[in-house]
């Protein structure tokens, strides 16, 4: 097993990353292309703690080295993400978990967004943890399907990162013109 790790701030509220997050895959973001569909398949509040929980398949294309291509013999994967948004405690926990082909590689990704304890109301503090195991019976070939996988994990989370950027300053301009509009409109009714 190989354990991939990053953490990074993002200079936006936990308001505004929380509420960016659904969007994280959307067409501001360029840099995720390798995901290609995002599907909810359920969504609930629980209503003793409030906590939002929802489930959703993300199909994503890799681009994988030949040799990996013909052990796995596709491209396109699946992964199932089940999101805990607990507004109270300010946090949104992502659990997520490949579906595809898993009983040969198996990669448990854990994301959480809470307010930074530095910057609580402008700033957000974004951990990501995967743990990625081959299994097989060659020790060797385990061991570059796991050293791959960790160095592919970290080039997308590079992506993603720069990505979500986008997303919140996107998220961001089309808030702020949209409560502007609502003023607008708002002062013409009242005039």
């Amino acid at each position: 097993m190989k354990v991939f790790e990053s953490n990074c701030i993002f200079n936006y509220s936990w308001e505004d990353v929380s509420l960016a997050n659904w969007r994280k895959y959307c067409a501001w973001n360029t840099k995720s292309t390798h995901v290609i569909a995002v599907d909810t398949l359920s969504r609930s509040v629980d209503l003793e703690t409030g906590i939002l929980i929802t489930e959703r398949l993300i199909t994503c294309k890799q681009a994988a080295p030949r040799w990996l291509k013909s052990i796995f013999g596709t491209e396109e994967s699946y992964v199932r993400e089940i999101s805990y948004v607990d507004p109270v405690a300010k946090t949104v926990t992502m659990k997520s978990m490949n579906l595809t082909f898993n009983n040969l590689l198996n990669v448990q990704e854990t994301v959480q967004y809470v307010p930074d304890p530095e910057c609580p109301a402008e700033r957000t503090l974004f951990k990501q943890d995967a743990k990625i195991t081959a299994y097989g019976a060659f020790t060797r070939l385990r061991n570059a399907i796991e050293d791959f996988s960790v160095d592919r994990f970290h080039q997308n989370a590079i992506k993603g990162r720069e990505g979500f950027e986008a997303v919140l300053q996107m998220s961001q301009k089309a808030f702020k013109e949209l409560r502007e509009g609502t003023m607008q409109e708002a002062a013409m009714q009242t005039a």
